[in-house]
């Protein structure tokens, strides 16, 4: 049976294990020249192990990653047996895994709802939720729409674009920064700080240290000023989150949701221009862009794996023995091509929402509906922008850069017909130059009322839209709400 905690001294690999590794014991890395295609490395070790193997972190930790879809699922869905809080890894109680190393931000413990267990968690996600629940998403929405049609301005003239570093990587971040309620910090080094973070790379330490900076003045400035926005909620919160808890909360939103919709959001689109099934689909009727983004999911998950779950007491999985203390990969992507689950790659997974994109069990993404709405309504006011868009490169050409955690286009060239802009007064949600405070999560200018009916006396003078009061909608539950904005009521 497999461990990647003992290794063998000598210079040959222990029986049972690859001698196709470049680490200790024969164990495959999952950073290096190997691991430039995370695709093939995780099939390797499907073909090695099974659907749990043994492998190498960064600074050579051992790990085991987690490939079979139902035993991602189990995982995820036993606390009993693994847990998210990272301070009884092994790693970092024997020192391997210390504050330098390169993917410290994405696990070292911090006082968020991701990495606590019981009344804790229940407290902490309680509020991060509850927070979202009071999102109006039909104004998200209609803003979404006019932070694409912004983006589309800056380029629309050109005749090109590359879609991956003008379109996808600034969108979410935009409306991430408007519903945390800082559209100011809104610019090119947040966007690269929130990537850097994610990657892992030499200066992701000083990318998370700015970004907390952001959030702590944020975080400060509603504490003393509170407005209509995702911060100031989060802190008024009856679960009473301090300070520190509220920068980090946001900092769990902010980035998970902007990586992941970024990333989702290239995938859908190289789907839409590479794959003529999918234009022809979406062009004739017979796929919407939601169901491209959920085929898309399923196909390139914009999280491929998550650092991690941690066993609390000695366990079997996929036929392996797990350690009190070990480390465990949840692979999401590899669990999606799952040939116990999806014996067929090329099939239409239409209408199938049970793939692990955004994890599962108690600690599944609370946020996934914003980066589909962000998706969704991005996507599809790109394509009704510029209809003509075409890839203006061979699929072949086009370039990938990979993480532990994910994989993402490097660029995605495209050329269209050139078009003026549009009128930005003529947008929906424009705004004054002044931020004025917003009722409700009232992003977007509010509708016109509806015209009045005649009557004899003479109309009296009417005054200027204000954000309609709120009606028993505002009322309905969180589910209800969110049901009527997936309609579009």
């Amino acid at each position: 049976m497999d461990d990647p905690g003992q290794y063998d001294p000598t210079p040959g690999p222990p029986p049972g294990c690859p001698a196709h590794g470049t680490g200790p014991g024969g164990l495959r890395r999952l950073y290096g020249p190997e691991a430039e295609d995370m695709g093939a490395l995780y099939e390797k070790l499907r073909a090695e192990h099974g659907n749990v193997a043994p492998a190498l972190l960064h600074q050579d930790v051992p790990i085991w990653v987690v490939l079979g879809h139902t035993e991602n699922l189990h995982m995820v869905r036993t606390p009993s047996q693994y847990t998210r809080d990272s301070r009884i890894w092994n790693a970092v109680r024997d020192g391997s895994a210390g504050p330098d190393h390169p993917l410290m931000p994405l696990f070292a413990w911090q006082p968020i709802c991701a990495m606590a267990e019981g009344d804790e968690h229940l407290r902490l996600r309680g509020a991060v939720v509850g927070a979202m629940s009071t999102i109006d998403h039909r104004g998200i929405r209609r803003y979404i729409n006019r932070a694409t049609q912004l983006l589309v301005n800056r380029f629309c003239e050109e005749g090109s674009a590359d879609l991956v570093s003008q379109f996808a990587e600034h969108l979410p971040m935009a409306v991430l920064c408007e519903i945390l309620g800082m559209p100011e910090e809104y610019n090119d080094r947040i966007v690269h700080a929130a990537r850097d973070m994610i990657k892992g790379t030499e200066t992701a330490i000083a990318s998370n240290e700015y970004l907390m900076s952001v959030l702590n003045r944020l975080t400060l400035r509603r504490r003393a000023q509170p407005q209509e926005d995702f911060t100031s909620h989060l802190i008024r919160h009856p679960a009473g989150l301090t300070d520190d808890e509220v920068a980090q909360h946001l900092r769990l939103v902010l980035c998970a949701a902007y990586e992941a919709t970024a990333n989702l959001i290239a995938n859908v689109l190289r789907m839409v221009l590479t794959d003529p099934r999918f234009r022809a689909q979406l062009n004739g009727g017979q796929m919407t862009v939601p169901e491209a983004v959920e085929q898309s999911l399923w196909d390139e998950p914009p999280f491929s794996a998550v650092l991690g779950y941690f066993a609390k007491q000695d366990t079997e999985l996929g036929g392996q023995h797990i350690r009190k203390g070990d480390g465990l990969l949840l692979g999401m992507a590899p669990g999606n091509v799952d040939p116990r689950v999806r014996p067929d790659l090329t099939a239409n997974m239409q209408g199938n929402r049970s793939h692990l994109a955004f994890g599962g069990g108690p600690h599944e993404c609370p946020g996934q509906d914003i980066g589909r709405a962000i998706a969704d309504v991005g996507v599809d006011a790109l394509l009704m922008r510029l209809p003509d868009i075409q890839l203006a490169c061979e699929e072949h050409e086009l370039r990938w850069t990979a993480s532990i955690s994910s994989r993402h286009l490097v660029e995605l060239p495209v050329t269209f017909m050139a078009q003026p802009p549009q009128d930005d007064s003529q947008l929906p949600g424009a705004r004054t130059a002044e931020r004025q405070p917003r009722v409700d999560w009232q992003v977007t200018t509010p509708a016109p009322a509806p015209e009045p009916t005649p009557a004899p006396q003479p109309e009296a003078p009417r005054p200027e839209p204000v954000a309609p009061e709120a009606g028993p909608e505002r009322r309905l539950g969180a589910w209800q709400r969110f049901v009527r904005w997936w309609r579009g009521y």
